[in-house]
């Protein structure tokens, strides 16, 4: 975790962040719009939503963009972070509230709806839970919590697989092959990547129900919800 807290405090990381995740995160802005259209599935015209890995913007100024009256609260360790993600919000700005901190920094809500992207594979499994019920105690009943991270198989054939298949995918967008190899490397041994199933546990057990799988980008996964 220290790594990953200095990694997004450099300033040189920090200014490269934005070209990060449509290029590393197969299918990302179609991702985004599908977020978008399952809050509002439930979240209403005036709806406040919490952000949580906010830092950065590009989640909070998709949503912002899609939807003119929702407000947010944005949650994100690294004040680096949400400077960037105040930069790319420009006129949308005053709809956001900036919140540096974890979890338990968030604002009590109740919120109408909640998401963390990219976000959980940073921390192990039992956190994973106390985040997911934290945020589950901040919604409104039948919320939706909208959540995508690294998630893929863990058998000893497959994971290696899947490793591959996300680094050719990488190479084929163009990303150089050193990159893309740093990128697997990085991937395998400083992120707690979780099989699918036991991602979708964790969310049942912090309370959530009806808990759907929206999004496969290769080693990338993403569920919806609802508290």
């Amino acid at each position: 975790m220290t790594d990953i807290q200095a990694m997004f405090s450099d300033p040189q990381a920090v200014a490269r962040y934005t070209e990060g995740p449509p290029r590393f995160v197969p299918g990302y802005n179609a991702m985004l719009s599908m977020a978008a259209i399952l809050l509002a599935e439930r979240v209403p015209e005036n709806g406040r939503i919490l952000v949580l890995g906010g830092g950065g913007g590009l989640e909070l100024k998709a949503f912002a963009q899609a939807h003119p009256a929702w407000s947010f609260d944005a949650v994100d360790p690294s004040a680096a972070m949400l400077g960037l993600a105040r930069q790319a919000l420009g006129s949308f700005a005053p709809r956001t509230r900036l919140h540096q901190g974890y979890i338990d920094d968030a604002p009590e809500g109740p919120f109408d709806g909640a998401t963390c992207l990219l976000t959980l594979h940073f921390v192990d499994a039992e956190e994973r839970r106390r985040i997911a019920s934290e945020v589950r105690r901040r919604l409104k009943p039948r919320a939706p919590f909208v959540v995508a991270h690294l998630s893929a198989p863990t058998g000893e054939e497959e994971r290696p697989l899947w490793l591959s298949r996300y680094s050719a995918y990488l190479a084929a967008s163009g990303v150089e092959p050193d990159q893309a190899a740093a990128a697997r490397n990085a991937v395998t041994n400083h992120l707690e990547i979780l099989a699918p199933e036991q991602d979708e546990v964790i969310l049942r057990q912090a309370g959530f129900s009806d808990t759907t799988l929206f999004y496969t980008g290769f080693t990338f996964r993403g569920w919806v919800a609802y508290a």
